[in-house]
């Protein structure tokens, strides 16, 4: 079971101003704790015991406030990129940094889940790819209306599960060997995994499993 795992935490959290315009998006509370404490603990009871953060905007308080990872029974490091960057540069700079091993979980600090990383481990490792994105079927924030060809309206489905769609929640297992991969600057999303068919596998989350992009 690999022990370590990069999380970025460096983007602005423009869509939450006026809050972050003094305070990280990770330092935001959830639930009376920052959104990041969430992380960092659900990371350890997985038996991650090695923590990167990739850190740009405001990384001053970010460091802060988690040190070096004691005070949460966890070793934290810290890889500072920049905002323009992106994901890429973020995970690119951290791993070159401070992860040695071959596998690895990585992950964008911005989500509550109660996702087993051993079980997605399992089914990385026999997939044989460089990495392995954990989906889910997104909920619709608004309720949707069934209308019928002549305007009439025929039914109604308040905020309900997309079963036919798939959406990344941020948490990855990957190879070390993605690093020659990953661009200078730019989000990964955007710039490697298209390029990737074939050597990336999802991990579906059923419905025992809960992942809340709970931050904007």
């Amino acid at each position: 079971m690999p022990r370590t795992a990069v999380v970025l935490s460096g983007g602005e959290g423009i869509r939450l101003r006026p809050i972050t315009a003094d305070l990280p998006k990770g330092l935001v509370k959830v639930g009376g704790k920052p959104l990041l404490q969430w992380v960092v603990e659900w990371l350890k009871a997985n038996g991650v015991t090695n923590i990167v953060m990739g850190v740009a905007y405001l990384k001053e308080q970010i460091i802060d406030f988690f040190g070096d990872g004691t005070r949460f029974s966890v070793g934290i490091q810290y890889s500072v990129h920049t905002v323009a960057g992106g994901t890429s540069e973020g995970f690119r700079l951290a791993v070159d940094r401070y992860v040695e091993d071959q596998t690895f979980f990585a992950l964008n600090g911005d989500q509550i889940t109660d996702l087993s990383l051993k079980t997605m481990l399992a089914k990385h490792q026999k997939s044989e790819t460089l990495s392995t994105i954990a989906v889910v079927h997104p909920r619709l924030p608004f309720g949707l209306v069934k209308v019928d060809k002549n305007d009439y309206c025929r039914g109604f489905l308040e905020k309900p599960v997309l079963k036919d769609v798939n959406i990344s929640t941020g948490i990855y297992v990957f190879e070390g060997e993605i690093v020659e991969h990953l661009p200078r600057i730019g989000d990964i999303e955007r710039t490697t995994f298209p390029s990737f068919q074939g050597w990336v596998r999802s991990m579906r989350l059923g419905t025992r499993d809960r992942s809340l992009r709970s931050i904007p």
